[in-house]
């Protein structure tokens, strides 16, 4: 019953919209609106205030019993003429006046209408109006008598009619899926969705500063691929028609970028989607977004120096300290991060001597992780993942990890057991991964074929990528490299737990209609 009575007020509320915007067309005016030129974001705006006179207090007349006046000291004030234009959120008329608050995506300000003051066709006009729609305004910026901020309107513009009824002010639009659904209707009545997306933007813009800064240059590599390859994940597959071929959304950047290093480019960098047919929680999307970059010359140590300037300047990109909230608790980015080794870890937070094989398979037994004909390290990585990762403060490179589970990572020369790698983990979130990068075609093939060896069609790295391994054969220079997961460090930035949160479009099911 509640949903007819909501589905018949939505009914009505629109049709009286749709009378508002039938008198519109009446006076001449188009609903849709017209190109608006010379405007000012309503946040340029609020930064004059400055210019604002304000003059010496006016007494009021007394009162005609003689008696003093009830009445407030008039101030006097001047302000610069100004136009902005933005959508109505609020609205409320006393008598020959109606007050607006209209924001743009720089912020807020009071609109105020007097009928004296418009003439008759703008107050027409006025009196047309709804929550939602979109309006231009010619006036004079000042103050009230109780000090805020407000253009006192001279002239109104009709930019477009909003037919549909925004959501209540109070309960706002609460459904997760509803507002990953209506994105627009959230970024415009849900408190701190635009800011958060535009940090976004200034995050990585960042990053592409930072980068150019270090002689970096940008790429965009292909997003179909004949073999998938560059990470463990399974692909998205497709077909093309015209080559009667299978193909792969790419699960990764980095084969090709690295073919761009043996090509000569001895810095590049790419930010762009990739895709996993995998699953979706807190920190996964199918589709997101991964910043990729290869230095020649370098190890995984000039990754951590880089890592470090790039997420510093991604956050006083956003106007932070060093110090900032996310999820409750607080996360220190003073730079130099933390560095430890995976095995010291290991034993820290299991008790276990990670190279004692049988202890560690007995423990792993307590966690019910399965042994049997599983290469050892593989179960030590699990371990790790299920009892160390998420007990990580942070931010804290964790370096050195087993070269048996790092296929495309150059050994220690003190100990080829072990891969010069590292992981930066906040909070239990793995937001950075970076080698310093294989580049002996040999090895590099026998370690494919030992990492593909019984693997299924459909799993990532099914098949071998004999281009990559040619183009290693003609000389890659030893390098550095490292992916940032730009959703999670967005998250970090943005005090978001949710990655749906900081990605515009998240992929859901398909809407019943």
């Amino acid at each position: 019953m509640a949903k007819e009575e909501s589905a018949g007020t939505g009914v009505v509320l629109e049709a009286s919209r749709r009378e508002k915007m039938r008198k519109l067309e009446e006076m001449g005016i188009d609903p849709w609106g017209q190109r608006f030129d010379d405007h000012q974001t309503i946040g340029d705006v609020r930064a004059r205030e400055g210019e604002i006179i304000v003059g010496e207090p006016i007494k009021p007349p007394p009162a005609p019993d003689g008696q003093a006046s009830w009445r407030k000291p008039e101030i006097p004030m001047n302000g610069p003429q100004v136009r902005i234009a933005g959508r109505i959120m609020l609205q409320r008329r006393q008598g020959k006046l109606v007050f607006l608050t209209v924001k743009d995506w720089t912020g807020e300000i009071q609109i105020l209408i007097g009928k004296n003051q418009v003439g008759e066709k703008n107050w027409e006009l006025a009196l047309c109006l709804d929550l939602g729609d979109l309006i231009g305004v010619d006036g004079e910026f000042k103050k009230t008598q109780k000090g805020e901020l407000t253009i006192f309107a001279s002239d109104l513009h009709f930019l477009s009619k909003s037919i549909e009824t925004p959501p209540d002010k109070f309960k706002g639009l609460n459904d997760p899926e509803l507002r990953s659904r209506m994105r627009y209707v959230d970024l415009i009545h849900t408190d701190g969705v635009l800011q958060r997306m535009l940090n976004r933007t200034k995050i990585i813009s960042s990053i592409r500063s930072t980068l150019a800064g270090e002689q970096f240059v940008e790429v965009e590599g292909p997003t179909l691929h004949n073999i998938a390859g560059g990470a463990a994940a399974r692909p998205f597959i497709t077909h093309h028609n015209a080559l009667d071929t299978k193909l792969y959304m790419r699960i990764a950047l980095e084969l090709h970028l690295k073919r761009l290093l043996v090509g000569g480019i001895e810095r590049v960098f790419e930010i762009g989607r990739v895709y996993r047919n995998e699953g979706i929680d807190q920190t996964h999307n199918p589709e997101f977004t991964m910043m990729e970059l290869y230095q020649a010359y370098g190890d995984y140590r000039s990754m951590m120096d880089i890592t470090e300037k790039i997420i510093v300047n991604a956050i006083k990109a956003t106007g932070q300290g060093m110090i900032i909230p996310w999820g409750g608790q607080e996360i220190d980015f003073t730079p130099p991060f933390a560095r430890k080794g995976w095995y010291d870890l290991f034993e820290e937070y299991t008790g276990v001597d990670p190279h004692n094989e049988g202890a560690v398979f007995d423990y792993a037994k307590t966690l019910n992780i399965d042994i049997k004909d599983r290469h050892p390290d593989v179960i030590r990585n699990e371990i790790f993942e299920e009892k160390v990762e998420d007990a990580l403060v942070g931010p804290v490179f964790v370096i050195d990890y087993p070269a048996s589970i790092c296929p495309l990572t150059k050994r220690k020369q003190s100990d080829p057991a072990i891969a010069e790698r590292f992981e930066l983990f906040i909070r239990g979130v793995e937001l950075a991964n970076a080698y310093t990068e294989l580049n002996n075609p040999d090895l590099q093939e026998q370690l494919f074929r030992n990492q593909l060896a019984g693997q299924k069609e459909e799993d990532s790295m099914a098949k071998m990528d004999f281009d990559f391994i040619r183009a290693l054969r003609y000389g890659m220079p030893p390098a550095g490299g490292l992916g940032i997961g730009i959703d999670r460090l967005v998250m970090m930035l943005t005090n978001t737990t949710s990655i749906r949160e900081v990605i515009l479009f998240p992929l859901l099911r398909p809407e019943v209609q």
